[in-house]
């Protein structure tokens, strides 16, 4: 049995670790190829894109933050060299948090509320 955290992040199937989590670059596939585990109710909503606007975000606007005030370069400089970086810093974390994402709510057996769950 696997890890589902660390194999949700590596875009694998949270419960068997073998089949693809993924059915393109961020559309969850509806179930696992190898072990048949449905993703239908997987759904990530928001919460990937404020862990990467909170994590990158830090990282990035320290670094230009450090870099501007240890060199002093010009502005276009600056946006030169960070905004690139910047995108590239989010998309190369959207797969594995999205995968993470999905991960935890399958290895908590995380549903949507339904009318019976409502009293």
């Amino acid at each position: 049995m696997a890890n589902p955290y660390l194999a949700g992040a590596a875009g694998r199937c949270p419960r068997c670790g073998e089949g693809f989590l993924f059915d393109g670059f961020l559309k969850v596939a509806p179930g696992c190829e190898a072990c048949g585990a449905p993703f239908t109710k997987a759904d990530s909503g928001d919460g990937p894109a404020v862990f990467i606007i909170l994590i990158a975000g830090f990282l990035l606007a320290f670094g230009a933050l450090f870099h501007f005030i240890a060199l002093r370069p010009p502005i276009w400089l600056l946006l030169l060299i960070w905004m690139p970086l910047s995108v590239i810093v989010c998309v190369a974390l959207l797969r594995p948090m999205k995968g993470l994402m999905v991960a935890a709510q399958f290895a908590n057996k995380a549903s949507e509320a339904g009318r019976d769950d409502v009293r």
